[in-house]
């Protein structure tokens, strides 16, 4: 069998799978190598430190399967609907997690699916899967591939399908026949995606500072958010999809009908009290198969409080006073933040009160400034 062949019906296979994207690049230096190690010497990487500890293995694709000769890439399109606007009290979720499953689990069994068909048309050869956790620069290979280009939020964008795709990685050791890589880029002058970011985490374009970009910041960040940076978080509660929203190229993008991103209505918005509130039994269970588990319960309650004291309401301040209450520092600490944005002598009254019993030098730091925001001398 021809690799052109060959080639040729891998790509539909995969389309069969259910991927929207298919295409084949070569097993080599990623071009994005020498650009990643400088951005982790920068410290853009912030808490992420799984990623210098496998610095070395982004290299080569050959440091995750040895035999590599073919990297097929795949994508798969997330868009469905627009979100409405929030109601009181209800805030954003990024639009990967509005569904029933971790996007993992879902192209880790189309890419099963297309490795066993490719098992059983070449028997004998290897195949590895790749969905976003191995040591594989996925972008690159997917502009190897000519799936898109790297616009200045330092997404892929394809000019069909746009940038909400998730990408997957199969690699072979068949010779398949690579596609002409993506060399051109078609931002031109625009900067939306930059001047959409309200926390400023785009040093430059093509840079991300990953320290400062609101996903990180409510999933990545495990302790108390940088105080600096809060507002700009606004209703989001967990990940951001600013940069992508504003973006031309995902005005006409298609629509996806896969049943498994259409939105839980109870995330698209989301109820932020709801989630200030959740105990903790009820978080695993409610989102031990979604994205929405990697904040963790902590997590996501501080990112409640987060969102409830940028919106401003008054009817949140009961749920916050608890908080202050609440076991974990973290909490503690964010509750107060966000009771000293809301004010009122509710507010005050239980800060105040807090102040005198907490033992946490990190939240009686945030009381403090909480307070003073109140007019506490």
């Amino acid at each position: 069998m021809g690799s052109e062949s060959l080639t040729a019906d891998v790509k539909a296979a995969a389309l069969q799978v259910g991927f929207d994207l298919a295409a084949i690049a070569p097993a080599v230096s990623p071009p994005g190598f020498a650009p990643l190690q400088k951005w982790i010497e920068q410290g853009f990487a912030g808490d992420m430190h799984y990623l210098p500890r496998r610095e070395a293995a982004y290299s080569h694709p050959r440091h995750v399967m040895d035999t590599v000769r073919s990297v097929i890439m795949v994508a798969l399109n997330y868009k469905t609907v627009d979100p409405p606007n929030p109601a009181p009290n209800q805030g954003h979720v990024a639009r990967y997690a509005w569904g029933e499953a971790d996007y993992h689990a879902i192209l880790k069994e189309r890419l099963q699916k297309l490795s066993d068909w490719l098992h059983e048309r070449c028997p004998g050869c290897r195949t590895r899967a790749a969905v976003d956790t191995a040591p594989i620069l996925e972008r690159d290979f997917a502009r190897l591939a000519g799936l898109g280009w790297f616009g200045k939020n330092t997404m892929l964008i394809n000019k069909r399908a746009g940038s909400f795709l998730f990408l997957g990685a199969l690699l072979t050791d068949l010779d398949l026949e690579p596609d002409p890589p993506h060399d051109a880029s078609h931002c031109g002058t625009c900067t939306r995606c930059l001047d959409a970011c309200p926390t400023d985490a785009f040093p430059e374009p093509y840079v991300l500072d990953a320290r400062k970009c609101i996903a990180y910041l409510t999933i990545e960040t495990k302790g108390p958010m940088p105080v600096e940076l809060r507002t700009g978080v606004g209703e989001w509660l967990f990940g951001c999809d600013l940069c992508q929203d504003v973006c031309p190229w995902n005005r006409k993008s298609p629509r996806s009908r896969d049943p498994v991103f259409q939105p839980k209505s109870d995330l698209a918005p989301a109820d932020a009290i709801s989630l200030l509130q959740i105990t903790e039994s009820e978080f695993h269970l409610r989102f031990r198969d979604s994205p929405l588990s990697r904040p963790g319960w902590n997590g996501i309650r501080r990112n409640a409080a987060i969102v409830l004291g940028n919106m401003g309401n008054t009817s949140a301040v009961p749920a916050l006073i608890a908080a202050l209450n609440e076991e974990t520092a973290v909490l503690r600490g964010a509750a107060a933040w966000a009771l000293g944005r809301i004010g009122g002598e509710k507010a005050f009254a239980a800060l105040q009160s807090r102040r005198d019993v907490e033992d946490n030098p990190d939240v009686i730091e945030e009381l403090n400034r909480a307070l003073e925001a109140q007019g506490d001398p």
